[in-house]
C-alpha cells in the first residue's frame, strides 16, 4: 500500500484517474460532494478540476445543495471565496430541475478491472488533517 502527503490538487490528480467520474457527484451525509468541499476550504484549481473532469457531471455539480440547502456557490459565499463564487456563476445551470436530473445513484461503481489500494491524508484550511483509503477488488469499488 502506497502512503503520502499532498496538497489537494496533488491528491485530486492522483485520484481522479482511479474512480469513476460519476462519483464526483456523491454526496455525503451531510450532502455535501467534493465540489461543496473545495469551495469551503478555497481550493480554486481544484473546484475548476472537478467541474471540467471529463465524462464527469459538470456543471451539474454547481446545483447540488446539501443537506441545508446550500450548493457549492452558496459555500463559497458563506466563506467569502469571490473568486470560487465568480467562478461557479460563470460556469453554473440556471435550471436546477435540469440539474437535479444529473444525480447518480448510490450503488456499487466499477473500475477498470484493476485491484488497487492506497492511504491519502490531506491537512485542510483549519488545519484538520483527513485521511482517505481507497481500495479496488473485483473492479468495483464500495463507497
Amino acid at each position: 500500500m502506497g502512503r503520502f502527503t499532498a496538497q489537494p490538487v496533488e491528491l485530486l490528480d492522483f485520484i481522479l484517474p482511479l474512480v469513476p467520474s460519476r462519483l464526483l457527484a456523491v454526496q455525503n451525509r451531510a450532502g455535501a460532494t467534493a465540489l461543496h468541499w473545495a469551495a469551503l476550504n478555497v481550493q480554486l484549481e481544484v473546484a475548476r478540476k472537478l467541474v471540467l473532469h471529463p465524462n464527469g457531471p459538470g456543471r451539474y455539480l454547481i446545483n447540488i445543495k446539501n443537506n441545508i440547502g446550500r450548493s457549492p456557490l452558496g459555500e463559497a459565499e458563506v466563506a467569502g471565496w469571490d473568486e470560487g463564487a465568480k467562478l461557479f456563476v460563470e460556469m453554473m445551470i440556471l435550471n436546477a430541475e435540469e440539474s437535479q436530473e444529473q444525480l447518480v445513484e448510490d450503488k456499487e461503481l466499477p473500475v477498470d478491472g484493476k485491484n488497487r489500494e492506497t492511504e491519502a491524508e490531506n491537512t485542510d484550511v483549519e488545519g484538520r488533517i483527513a485521511k482517505m483509503s481507497l481500495s479496488g477488488s473485483e473492479g468495483v469499488v464500495r463507497k
